[in-house]
C-alpha cells in the first residue's frame, strides 16, 4: 500500500485514477481547487490546493510516496510544478500525458498532423514542450504516460496494450478509455517499469 498525492483529482481522468488507487487500498491525498468535488472512496482524503502556490502545493505533497499530476498543461507551470514536488522531498512523479506528441511516423507527431482537431492543438503542444522538459529531469523518477488519440469515459477492462513514442492504433482507431488508462497508471506506481521515460497505452 502506498500512499500517494493526486493533484486534479476532481477532473475527469483523475477521478478515475483515484476510484482506481482506492479501490487496490492505497491511501490517496485527492488535490483540487474544489475539494467538494471528490468522491469520498475509502483512504481518500480530500484537500484544496492551488498548482500556483508552490511552497503550499509542497506542503501538501510532504510525506507521499509518489505524486500523480492530472492538471491540464495549460494551466500548469512546471517550475513550480516540479519545484514542489523536488521541495516536498519526494521522488517519484507521474504526469498524465497526451496524445499530441507520440510519434504516427518516424519523426512525425499527432499533433502537427493536418487533421489534429485546432480546440486541442494548444494543450497539445504545451504537453510536448512538459514532456521535453521532463527528459532533462535527473533528479526526480518520473514517468509521463500518453493515451491514445481517443481519450473517453467507457469501459474499465483491463486489456490494452503498452507502447513507448508511437501512437498505437488499431484498424478502429486510436482510443483508450479513462477507466483503462487508470488501470496503468496504478499499475506503473505499483510495478514501475518506466523509469525517467515515456509510455502509451491503448486497445
Amino acid at each position: 500500500m502506498a500512499h500517494i498525492a493526486l493533484i486534479g483529482a476532481s477532473g475527469n481522468v483523475g477521478t478515475r485514477i483515484l476510484k482506481e488507487l482506492s479501490d487496490r487500498s492505497h491511501r490517496v491525498s485527492a488535490i483540487a481547487r474544489h475539494p467538494e468535488k471528490i468522491q469520498a472512496w475509502p483512504g481518500v482524503v480530500a484537500l484544496k490546493g492551488d498548482i500556483g502556490d508552490e511552497a503550499a502545493l509542497a506542503a501538501l505533497l510532504a510525506g507521499h510516496d509518489a505524486v500523480i499530476s492530472s492538471v491540464k498543461f495549460l494551466d500548469s507551470d512546471f517550475d513550480r510544478l516540479t519545484g514542489a514536488v523536488r521541495a516536498a522531498g519526494v521522488k517519484r512523479f507521474l504526469v498524465v500525458g497526451g496524445a499530441g506528441s507520440l510519434e504516427v511516423a518516424p519523426g512525425q507527431r499527432l499533433v502537427d498532423q493536418p487533421d489534429f482537431p485546432a480546440q486541442y492543438k494548444q494543450e497539445a503542444l504545451q504537453g510536448a514542450v512538459f514532456l521535453d522538459r521532463l527528459k532533462a529531469v535527473d533528479d526526480l523518477d518520473w514517468t509521463f504516460l500518453s493515451p491514445s488519440a481517443l481519450f473517453v469515459p467507457g469501459e474499465r477492462t483491463g486489456t490494452f496494450r503498452v507502447g513507448t513514442d508511437q501512437l498505437l492504433s488499431t484498424a478502429s482507431g486510436s482510443s483508450i478509455s479513462f477507466e483503462d488508462y487508470a488501470i496503468a497508471m496504478a499499475d506503473e506506481i505499483e510495478h514501475p517499469r518506466h523509469s525517467r521515460r515515456r509510455f502509451t497505452v491503448g486497445y
